[in-house]
C-alpha cells in the first residue's frame, strides 16, 4: 500500500516519539560511518525531549555506542542493534538476547565469503553482521546467498533485509519489541506511540505503533504499512519543528 505524502497529523501532546536514524533523521550515506548530522538536529531532539516529557527514543539497527558517537548529547532513550541493546537515562540496561555467538568467527566468515567482491561492505556489529551492496546493486544475489549460508551456520540468528543490505541479527531482537519494552516504563508508558522510519526493519515497529493507538510515518519511497508518508529527513525535520512551534 502507498499512503499519501500529505495529511500527516500533528504530533500529539501526549506522544511517545520513536525515531529511526539512517534515512530518517539523517540522509543515508555510501558508508555507515560517513553520515552527516544536519545542522540543528541535536538541538531539535533536545527540545522534543523537553516538549514530550522525555518520551523520545532513537530506535536503530546501529549499536548504541555508534549512535552516541554521532549524537553524544542526546538525552532520550536509545534502542540499538534492533532492540538487542537498550539505554535509559544514559544507562545501558540490556545488552543481548542470549544468543551464544562467536562474533569474531562470524565477522571473519562474512569477510572471507565476499573477499572477491570488494564493492560489498562488511559492517561488523556487536550483535551480528551486515553486508551492504549499495556500491554495486548487481551484487544483491551474492549477498543474499552468503547471508543465507551464514544464517544456516549460526542458530539463533535470523536474516534481516534492509535497504541495499542484508543483516544477520539475534532472533529475539526487533524494533517492535523495543517499542514494547519502552512503552512499559516511564516516561513512555500511557502515551500515544508515534514511529518514523524509512527501512524494512521499521515496518514491524510502525505496525506495532498503529496497533496500539498511534501512527507510523514512512520516510521516502517504497511499500509500507504506515498510514502516513514524508518525502525525506528534511520533511520530517520540518514537521517536528512545526510541533515545537505549536508547543510555544
Amino acid at each position: 500500500m502507498q499512503p499519501p505524502a500529505s495529511s500527516v497529523p500533528d504530533l500529539p501532546a501526549n506522544a511517545a516519539l520513536f525515531l529511526d536514524f539512517d534515512g530518517c533523521l539523517v540522509e543515508i550515506a555510501p558508508r555507515p560511518d560517513a553520515v552527516v548530522i544536519p545542522p540543528g538536529l541535536p538541538e531539535r531532539l533536545a527540545r522534543l525531549h523537553g516538549r514530550l516529557g522525555g518520551a523520545v527514543a532513537l530506535v536503530s539497527g546501529r549499536d548504541i555506542a555508534d549512535l552516541r558517537g554521532f549524537l553524544p548529547d542526546f538525552p532520550g532513550a536509545i534502542a540499538g542493534s534492533h532492540g538487542a541493546e537498550l539505554s535509559l537515562d544514559g544507562q545501558l540496561i540490556q545488552k543481548t538476547h542470549g544468543v551464544d555467538l562467536d562474533l569474531d568467527s562470524l565477522h571473519r566468515a562474512a569477510a572471507a565469503a565476499v573477499a572477491d567482491s570488494p564493492a560489498i561492505l562488511v559492517e561488523r556489529k556487536p550483535h551480528g553482521v551486515a553486508l551492504h551492496y549499495r556500491a554495486d546493486p548487481s551484487l544483491r544475489p551474492v549477498v543474499e546467498e552468503v547471508m543465507a549460508q551464514l544464517a544456516d551456520a549460526h542458530p539463533g540468528m535470523v536474516l534481516q533485509p534492509a535497504k541495499m543490505a542484508v543483516e544477520l541479527r539475534p532472533s529475539g531482537a526487533g524494533k517492535d519489541g523495543a517499542l514494547d519494552r519502552l512503552m512499559a516504563v516511564p516516561p513512555f508508558a500511557g502515551r500515544v506511540p508515534v514511529y518514523a522510519g524509512d527501512d524494512l526493519t521499521d515496518e514491524v515497529a510502525m505496525a506495532h505503533a498503529q496497533a496500539h493507538g498511534g501512527f507510523g510515518i514512512k520516510i521516502g519511497e517504497g511499500e509500507t504499512v504506515a498510514h502516513h508518508r514524508m518525502s525525506d529527513p528534511a520533511a520530517l525535520a520540518r514537521w517536528l519543528d512545526g510541533a515545537l512551534m505549536e508547543a510555544r
